[in-house]
């Protein structure tokens, strides 16, 4: 859970750090295998049933966070098997992104309803009434279900007036839009890789920490002291991720770490926004029906896995991301681009060919936490510096669930003031797809689509750091100090068709 310090954040903000620290420090790598011991100490378990479990998971979340693959259970390999394909500048995830310890994992009931103590056997029991399976009857004076004939339909659920009786899911089952994890023959979550679109909602919501997406901490970090120019393209869900870092900071904490400088990912966002402006006014109804954004992949993926017939209403413009490492990389083609946000389906977005070029590495802002606590850095000490201030209000607002949408509506009005735009947004896969159903369906004709995989937008992502509300306050916030309002008064404006065109 965003925002709460437990004990699965401590102990993936140690392994972030210490991966962080093994690289600026250039320790062996045959430190690797003292890491678990570093991490959890002592004799007796803390967190698990023994402390050799504690250390093989960790040292299977060490090694993801290497870039490397899970070890397969039924095969001795030490921790730095195959490591040394990671200890490079460059190294692009090899499938799958998001994979499940099985070791870890509580082997969770995909879903159950159940009677709790608080079953007052009343007269009435409307919950055997409601059935619509007959699953429920009265023994010894309290409910019972038929566990054999109950269709989980939940509506028992609703009817106890005491709210004892609870319907209990598989938590990472339940936050997946895609329906991707089911049970293995041992009742251990698995993923479909198939049907993931790496939204690392199902890594968020595993309680017992039993998923995992792989990092490119190390490899960043060998590149910043490669001594080739390296910077940071953060995304607007920055506002208020690193508690303590003003705005004034940002870029000086970013040095600290050894990059070069900082842009802001907004700037793309504008150019976004302008281009899906132009698409749909040409296209929208002229070419398809409706058309739907394309920053977020995650989303982007869905719609075109499931919805293969109106996967060309999905906008082809360039996102954020790509089109700010354009930016630089058209002024600098040697350096080298670390998006750094709140998502791990970038990290997926980024490893296709036709990305790679433009953006180096993916890290998060949970993996960069690690980054600034493996160096030190001391946010108070920080000089103020030259603040981030050329992105608008719109571009900022990307970051929020319903964000793009308005900025794309801005751009449009600008560019035809008489176009009366109607909208619909979805965020949370589950209800992208339910968005994508009425469209398929033809009650969007006409619309602009946002899809966000995350619930609340990317400042809900699988990488932040922060509570959703503290994050949203944070991001109007920034919004607020934005120089401009829309995102068509970009300066960049006038590179918009270089950038689609830029090849390396």
């Amino acid at each position: 859970m965003r925002g709460l310090y437990s004990s699965k954040t401590k102990i993936r903000h140690q392994i972030f750090t210490e991966i962080a620290r093994m690289a600026y420090e250039e320790d062996g790598i045959e430190n690797l295998e003292k890491l678990p011991y570093k991490i959890i100490p002592g004799e007796i378990a803390t967190y698990r049933d023994s402390i050799f479990l504690e250390r093989a998971v960790v040292g299977e979340r060490l090694r993801v966070a290497m870039g490397m693959s899970l070890r397969s259970i039924s095969e001795h390999a030490p921790i730095s098997q195959g490591v040394e394909a990671s200890v490079i500048e460059e190294k692009y995830y090899e499938p799958p992104l998001i994979n499940v310890i099985k070791f870890a994992c509580n082997s969770c009931a995909e879903k159950k309803v159940m009677v709790t103590e608080g079953c007052q056997g009343c007269l009435e029991h409307p919950c055997v009434e409601v059935c619509p399976k007959k699953a429920i009857s009265m023994v010894k004076g309290h409910s019972y279900i038929d566990q054999a004939k109950c269709i989980k339909c939940g509506k028992c659920v609703s009817a106890c007036p005491y709210n004892a009786i609870i319907k209990q899911e598989r938590p990472c089952a339940a936050a997946c839009g895609m329906g991707a994890i089911h049970s293995d023959q041992y009742g251990r979550a698995e993923i479909d890789q198939d049907k993931c679109v790496s939204c690392g909602m199902c890594l968020v919501s595993c309680p017992f920490s039993a998923i995992v997406d792989k990092g490119q901490i190390y490899q960043t970090i060998m590149a910043i002291k490669s001594g080739n120019p390296v910077y940071a393209i953060v995304a607007p869900a920055v506002a208020g991720q690193f508690e303590g870092l003003k705005d004034t900071k940002i870029r000086e904490a970013f040095k600290a770490l050894g990059f070069k400088n900082v842009r802001e990912v907004a700037v793309g966002a504008d150019l976004c926004a302008i281009e899906e402006a132009k698409d749909f006014i040409e296209e929208v109804p002229a070419k398809i029906p409706f058309m739907g954004t394309s920053c977020c992949p995650a989303w982007s993926v869905m719609a075109k896995k499931m919805f293969p017939k109106q996967a060309d209403c999905i906008s082809m413009a360039l996102t954020p991301m790509v089109l700010t490492a354009r930016l630089i990389k058209q002024e600098e083609p040697e350096c080298k681009i670390v998006f750094v946000g709140p998502c791990a389906a970038k990290k997926l977005e980024a490893s296709r060919k036709s990305i790679r070029s433009y953006v180096d590495f993916v890290l998060t802002f949970e993996e960069v936490a690690g980054m600034f606590e493996a160096k030190g850095v001391d946010f108070d000490s920080l000089p103020d510096g030259e603040p981030l201030v050329r992105a608008s209000a719109d571009g900022r607002g990307f970051a929020a669930s319903g964000g793009v949408a308005a900025a794309v509506v801005n751009a449009i009005h600008r560019l035809d003031p008489e176009r009366t735009v109607k909208t619909a947004s979805a965020d949370g896969l589950a209800n992208c797809k339910k968005m994508m159903q009425l469209a398929k369906m033809g009650k969007y004709d006409g619309y602009l689509l946002e899809g966000m995989a995350c619930p609340g937008g990317c400042i809900a992502g699988a990488g932040t750091i922060q509570p959703l509300k503290t994050s949203a306050s944070a991001l109007q916030k920034m919004q607020k100090e934005a120089v401009f309002q829309e995102c068509s008064d970009t300066e960049f404006g006038d590179k918009l068709s270089s950038l689609e065109e830029f090849q390396i």
